[in-house]
């Protein structure tokens, strides 16, 4: 049994399988994940991204990200800087920020590749419909968290495990590149883990706060 990539615990015990994969999950974080023997290989998993047709100039994508759009730039400060981790091939999310007086960088390992977003820090981070393709999102959101300014926002979009039953049935399982699944209690252990305050302001939609150290 393979440990798990968000918490690295042992102990994993089997949850669903289909006709195509095994479904693997974590009772310390709660993690549902795809065990790494399952997962597409490089190529394979950009040849479904190259598939996407995402578009600032689409209206109805623009609705879609407004639900993490929306609350997260509610709690920013005017001229806030951001990044966008995982923007695929056509950023949008960067964009609405920018419109909105956020300037932002953007990052993608296939499509915006540019390591030196890493060397900055930054009061807000978003990954939307992005932690369910990590195939270590341990390891990647601690990495993202570090970059944040006191008081800064990581902002999340995924769907999240409801049930074994609902999972059984579930649209969001049958996407190939999908192999990492948060349920909120994922959420909240991720947030003890980080020392980060999670907020559930939209279905979907995690927001994690970076608190201020006490300067006394």
């Amino acid at each position: 049994m393979t440990p798990c990539p968000l918490c690295a615990a042992d102990d994993v015990h089997p949850y669903h399988r289909d006709a195509r994969r095994d479904y693997l999950q974590c009772r310390n974080c709660d993690l549902v994940f795809v065990p790494p023997w399952q997962r597409l290989a490089s190529v394979d998993e950009k040849a479904v991204y190259d598939r996407h047709e995402n578009s600032p100039e689409d209206p109805g994508y623009r609705r879609f990200l407004s639900r993490l759009f929306d609350p997260l730039r509610d709690r920013l400060a005017p001229g806030a800087w951001g990044l966008d981790f995982g923007a695929g091939p056509g950023p949008t999310l960067s964009v609405m920020f920018e419109e909105a007086g956020h300037p932002m960088a953007i990052y993608d390992p296939f499509y915006a590749p540019d390591t030196r977003v890493f060397a900055c820090r930054y009061d807000f981070i978003t990954a939307t419909e992005v932690v369910e393709h990590l195939f270590f999102p341990g390891r990647e959101l601690e990495r993202l968290a570090c970059l944040l300014n006191e008081g800064g926002w990581l902002g999340v979009m995924t769907k999240r495990v409801l049930s074994r039953e609902a999972f059984a049935r579930w649209h969001y399982i049958q996407d190939p590149t999908h192999v990492t699944f948060f349920s909120e209690a994922s959420f909240r252990w991720l947030a003890r883990r980080l020392g980060m305050r999670v907020e559930f302001p939209a279905p979907d939609v995690v927001l994690l706060h970076n608190p201020v150290l006490d300067s006394d």
